[in-house]
């Protein structure tokens, strides 16, 4: 099956029977790097030969790269089929993931490394550049967190302050149709 960037594995037995071997996740890391076809980073090049198993060779420069170069799975020594695995559990919690749970799936020694790997995982979730919300812009507040017994309203020992803005779309409305927002925990 060829995967694209809109698909993705519904449970475990499915992540594990499409991204098991390295090879199949190198296929599917070089469709998304290169959905065209090989591109060579230095001069554009169109063809390519591997080398070493991992390398890419441009045929025009000679200049290597891999489909791993520049992404934060670069250098790593742990088999890509481990990081899928990471990532697929760390995007599927419903309550937030921790380095423990990470540490416990994905077999790591350390916890240690499981936080590592989940903040790098944290920060690739976030498109770099994105865009600022603009034009007409509805600002709210809310503490997530369940009831507390004997606070009425917003008083609260337990829960955390999230505020979110949601950018109005060109006909003016906010509601339930809105793609744009962010959400942010303020600093104490």
């Amino acid at each position: 099956m060829r995967w694209t960037v809109e698909e993705y594995p519904r449970d475990l037995l499915e992540l594990e029977a499409h991204f098991s071997t390295e090879t199949a996740c190198r296929g599917y890391l070089a469709r998304l790097r290169w959905p065209d076809g090989f591109r060579c980073p230095r001069c554009g090049g169109g063809k390519a030969w591997p080398v070493r198993g991992v390398l890419l060779e441009c045929a025009a420069c000679g200049v290597q790269t891999s489909v791993t170069a520049g992404t934060i799975f670069q250098d790593t020594r742990t088999p890509l089929p481990v990081w899928f695995r990471a990532m697929w559990w760390v995007t599927t919690q419903q309550n937030g993931a921790s380095a423990l749970g990470l540490q416990r799936v994905s077999g790591l020694k350390s916890y240690e490394t499981a936080w590592t790997w989940l903040h790098k995982l944290r920060r690739a979730m976030v498109r770099p550049g994105r865009d600022l919300l603009t034009g007409r812009i509805e600002v709210d507040e809310g503490y997530v967190g369940g009831p507390e017994e004997g606070l009425p309203g917003r008083l609260n020992l337990e829960k955390t302050l999230v505020v979110v803005a949601v950018q109005e779309d060109e006909r003016g409305s906010a509601e339930f149709i809105c793609a744009r927002f962010r959400m942010r925990r303020p600093k104490a």
